[in-house]
């Protein structure tokens, strides 16, 4: 009799999930050690049980990046290790019926073990286990990294340089040598012959002894078929075509093979694993559609779907893998391209319209003659016409019922505190109080200074709520914003603590509202009854990254400096020219301003980082500027020493301030002209725009000088983006384009969804469209009507939790 595998700790293990699933991800941290350790350490436990099943290796790989993974990619790795525990041994029970599997057309492809998919089998479907897929369903989703034209060919004599091509030919020759520049660098170059011409194709590895060399060579045998697809480039060094970054196959029949998945077609390319064959690949692929697409389900209505003019679901998988032509490739991709964009608009539509009708909004009205209009006219400035349009917007969601949920997003320095204290004074002239939240004791700081010289003339009351109080001074605030006293507050998380009792909360701001929690949010929204909320940041987003991490709010967009700031003059210099940047300095700090001078935080350690900065400071001030006074601040100060420097650096104590990336967004020193950022092509593009945006805080021209290694052109072109333009919005498109999503300010703390096809800057206008029809849906239909899209919006991650053990 087999001996019964059990698992011993399930029900601790279920526990756990259950706890970090409600905590929402952050990888709690347990008695000994945090979640994500105590899953991996019983995931190599249970492999012990099950050393020929690779899903549990999968997993624990999973879960051994799950402390540095972004929320979506934790959900993911939850709802997989979910699945697995509920049948965690299902090789002995789906083994009885294999031939049932194997046959049953109609079947679900979600309840098909991979293994039972025609040409797959055993010991293949524990490869393919490791690319993540476990069903004939994830078969089926498995998508081609890109597409190669086999279809048509080009001869080798009709070559030209930049161009795409795909070649038919023979192998003349392989060669495999080790580089006589770089003695850790293999190359394999093989010659191929089509008839017309010759060409050569190279791949690069790294140091290798004989046998691996003989190993590679082996790959390429002389007089084989083979095709070849990449760039065409002439090489600089013989002068000749080359095909650059080649992909190729080897084919072992003729290339006018008939019916086949690999030649004379467009074929699909996939992220593979070791000892997977990319044919073999793409055969079990071929079987699953052929014997599995009739069970997949559509849960686009069709009303949508004809309006759109996009094809069917089924089609659209055909022809993502196995395209008839690039017209019905392009087809699929939009098709399922859409589905993705759709699903998480929708998602984002249905919380809106919960939130809106789950919460009460308050109504309010602006008196004439009253608070708001006293506080416009006795401002000194005019308010720009993109500062009037904000606050209009938020004027007319508070004069509604319907709660607000708004967005304000604003470039460095375009007047977003303003519109908040015109926000707040609307809460009080209705009778209710305000609170300003910031994520910094300094921010904190100098919002309490503008409120307070901006509202106390006006008769309303400010108070500080900040960690550093003493008893006396924070007994005496709290009592003042309990009996009301207090009309409007400004703190940090001091905010959200137990003992805060506000006397009747009726506005909120956040403040660079990335850097808080939704439980920190809602702690302070608890403090009074259905109080209206506006989040503010000073990161410019992306209009594509804002709709689909904050898709569920009304966007509003400042991005008007106001008159008389003059554009940053910025400059990218060499390390040799930074004497010229020292001048610079030195002629600013002559006009009686300052300057900051800000070193890059070195990856690996703060400690490091601190120690390079201070070292950097000393120098400066005992060879560069030694007649000066130069603060320093980095991470490892405490906070209050920091903010003691900085009120200095304000007071005008130093001429120069030395930093790490610790000086925050906000910070607000007029009299600071100049910056010289160093090793500037460490930065993203949107933290060099956050860090610029501590000068030209005055009607002084201002200076940003970047000094970095200019010598990849690559860099240089990022780099120059800073000097073309001020607008922190073209700068984050440009930093979207280059970093990708996953890497932005702010986005991996709100959590991307998981994209697979879809890219937020290609496709760009698909999520327009998907979110009109997603919010138009929501507006017009009901969802309990259309069961399967109801289904997936209301599967919850914890789904199949009370499954685990069940059994």
């Amino acid at each position: 009799m087999a001996e019964v595998k059990k698992i011993e700790n399930l029900d601790t293990i279920k526990k756990a999930i259950e706890v970090e699933i409600k905590h929402h991800y952050i990888d709690i941290a347990g008695k000994k050690c945090a979640f994500s350790k105590f899953i991996y350490d019983e995931l190599r436990q249970i492999a012990k049980l099950d050393p020929n099943n690779p899903k549990w290796e999968y997993l624990y790989n999973n879960f051994e990046r799950y402390a540095v993974a972004d929320t979506s990619n934790r959900m993911k790795c939850i709802k997989q290790l979910i699945k697995h525990l509920q049948n965690p041994f299902s090789e002995e029970k789906l083994i009885e019926t294999p031939k049932k599997a194997k046959t049953t057309s109609d079947k679900n492809p979600e309840d098909v073990d991979v293994m039972y998919v025609k040409g797959v089998g055993p010991k293949v479907g524990f490869l393919i286990n490791k690319l993540g897929i476990f069903t004939a369903q994830d078969l089926l989703h498995y998508y081609p990294r890109k597409h190669l034209d086999y279809a048509s060919r080009t001869q080798i004599k009709d070559l030209k340089v930049g161009q795409e091509a795909t070649i038919f030919g023979v192998i003349k020759s392989t060669n495999v040598f080790t580089s006589k520049k770089r003695s850790n660098l293999t190359i394999i170059s093989i010659q191929v012959y089509d008839g017309t011409g010759t060409i050569s194709a190279s791949w690069f590895y790294g140091k290798s002894n004989k046998f691996m060399m003989d190993r590679y060579k082996s790959q390429y045998p002389q007089g084989s078929n083979i095709i070849l697809s990449g760039t065409v480039k002439l090489d600089s060094y013989s002068g000749k075509l080359v095909i650059d970054k080649p992909q190729s196959e080897i084919l072992g029949g003729d290339f006018e093979e008939k019916d086949s998945l690999h030649v004379g077609r467009i074929v699909p390319v996939y992220p593979l694993t070791e000892n997977l064959n990319i044919k073999t690949l793409r055969r079990a692929i071929h079987n699953a559609i052929e014997t599995y697409s009739d069970g997949i389900e559509d849960f686009i209505p069709d009303y949508i779907r004809e309006k759109l003019g996009l094809i069917d679901k089924i089609t659209a998988i055909k022809q993502i893998h196995f395209p008839d032509s690039s017209e019905t490739l392009q087809s699929a991709r939009q098709r399922l391209v859409f589905d993705e964009l759709f699903l998480v608009q929708l998602r984002l539509a249905l919380m809106r319209k919960q939130y809106k009708s789950d919460t009460e909004g308050l109504v309010l009205n602006i008196k004439k003659d009253g608070l708001l209009e006293k506080f416009i006219q006795s401002l000194p400035f005019e308010l720009t016409n993109a500062q009037k349009e904000a606050f209009n917007e938020i004027l007319t969601d508070l004069s509604t019922p319907e709660p607000m949920q708004r967005l304000l997003q604003g470039d460095v320095g375009s007047g977003k505190t303003v519109i908040a204290a015109m926000a707040l004074l609307a809460a009080v002239e209705n009778g209710y109080q305000g609170a300003i939240m910031a994520p910094t004791e300094i921010l904190a700081e100098q919002h309490c200074r503008n409120f307070t010289d901006w509202l106390t003339p006006l008769g309303i009351s400010v108070g500080l709520f900040v960690g550093k109080h003493g008893t006396k001074v924070r007994r005496e605030l709290y009592q003042n914003l309990k009996n009301g006293q207090i009309n409007v507050a400004i703190g940090t998380h001091a905010l959200i603590q137990e003992s805060i009792e506000f006397n009747n909360l009726g506005l909120i701001v956040i403040d660079e509202q990335h850097r808080f929690g939704v439980r920190q949010r809602s702690e302070l929204k608890n403090k009074g009854t259905n109080p209206e909320m506006l989040t503010m940041t000073a990161t410019p987003i992306p209009r594509t990254l804002a709709l689909t991490v904050h898709g569920d709010l009304d966007l509003t967009i400042i991005n008007e400096l106001p008159p008389g700031r003059k554009p940053i003059k910025t400059a990218l210099i060499g390390p040799k020219d930074r004497k010229k940047a020292h001048t610079l300095i030195r002629k600013e700090i002559e006009k009686g301003h300052q300057a900051y001078i800000v070193f890059p935080l070195i990856e690996e350690s703060e400690t490091l980082s601190a120690k390079a900065a201070t070292k950097e400071a000393e120098k400066l001030q005992n060879t560069v500027f030694p007649d000066l006074n130069i603060g320093l601040v980095h991470g490892k100060l405490p906070s209050s020493e920091k903010d003691k420097v900085m009120e200095e650096f304000r007071a005008g104590k130093y001429h120069i301030l030395v930093s790490t990336t610790v000086i925050e967004v906000g910070v607000d020193v007029p009299n600071a002209t100049i910056m010289v950022i160093e090793n500037s092509e460490r930065f993203g593009l949107s933290q060099l725009h956050q860090l610029r945006g501590r000068v030209g805080r005055s009607q002084e021209q201002s200076f940003c000088v970047l000094v970095g290694d200019t010598s990849s052109q690559e860099t240089r072109e990022r780099l120059e983006v800073m000097v073309q333009t001020n607008n922190g919005f073209i700068i984050a498109e440009r930093d979207l384009q280059l970093r990708g999503p996953g890497e932005f300010v702010g986005t991996r703390q709100s959590g991307l969804p998981d994209l697979i096809l879809a890219d937020l800057i290609q496709d760009a206008e698909m999520l327009e469209i998907a979110r009109e029809a997603a919010f138009n849906f929501v507006a017009k239909d009901d969802i309990s009507k259309h069961p399967l899209l109801n289904k997936i919006m209301n599967q919850k991650i914890d789904e199949g939790l009370e499954l685990i053990g069940a059994g």
